[in-house]
């Protein structure tokens, strides 16, 4: 158990993908840990496919491990540092891991779109500071997305054209169930707001639901 008089608390940065997630979590000033990089691999079993396809379905929860990214968040907060893995999105595989060493930061962010699933267990495990869900114009979220997809090569051009147009169809609907989930909809600054408020240690958890 860290020494630490203050304790770390972690506020969660969920959204759409392509929402704007990882570029406000590097502008925050704090430090951030992926959740992107506890998906399963591409050979698991228990991976979710969409409805109807052979696509598998990486905007699916079931896609992620939660169990794992909690623990590193605990971890994270009790001792300033965790073995996170190193997952690249191209080839649906870990392929290394490293060490994220925070040090005695009071706060830090974790961004990713599954993080709204994991805000009530972070709250009882009295290490949340905020949740968050980052929220934008549907068709701006669509190109965002695309490009920056396109750009890295994180799948082939008919798979993300595919998945970009069941995106934007029902982000409002992303945007809602993360809401419910206690993650704040709001916009980048609005976000930045909070996240200085919780930096601040006027920190607003959720309540439970």
């Amino acid at each position: 158990m860290s020494s630490q008089s203050i304790p770390t608390r972690v506020v969660l940065l969920a959204g759409p993908s392509g929402s704007g997630k990882s570029s406000l979590a590097a502008v925050a000033g704090l430090p951030v840990l992926r959740l992107d990089d506890f998906y399963k691999e591409g050979d698991d079993p228990t991976l979710p496919l969409v409805a109807g396809s052979a696509d598998i379905d990486w905007d699916s929860p079931a896609s992620w491990d939660a169990d794992v990214a909690v623990a590193a968040i605990v971890e994270l907060c009790r001792t300033g540092r965790t073995d996170i893995p190193v997952y690249d999105l191209a080839t649906s595989a870990r392929v290394g891991h490293e060490v994220l060493d925070i040090g005695r930061t009071p706060l830090f962010v974790a961004e990713g779109i599954f993080a709204a699933e994991i805000v009530e267990r972070c709250q009882e495990l009295d290490v949340l500071a905020d949740a968050l869900c980052l929220r934008g114009r549907p068709s701006t979220t669509f190109r965002r997305r695309l490009l920056r997809d396109l750009k890295e090569g994180r799948k082939s051009v008919p798979f993300l054209l595919r998945r970009g147009w069941r995106l934007m169809r029902a982000e409002r609907s992303i945007v809602a169930r993360q809401a419910s989930l206690g993650a704040h909809p709001c916009a980048k600054d609005e976000a930045l707001g909070r996240l200085a408020a919780a930096a601040a240690g006027r920190h607003r958890a959720p309540v439970a639901r």
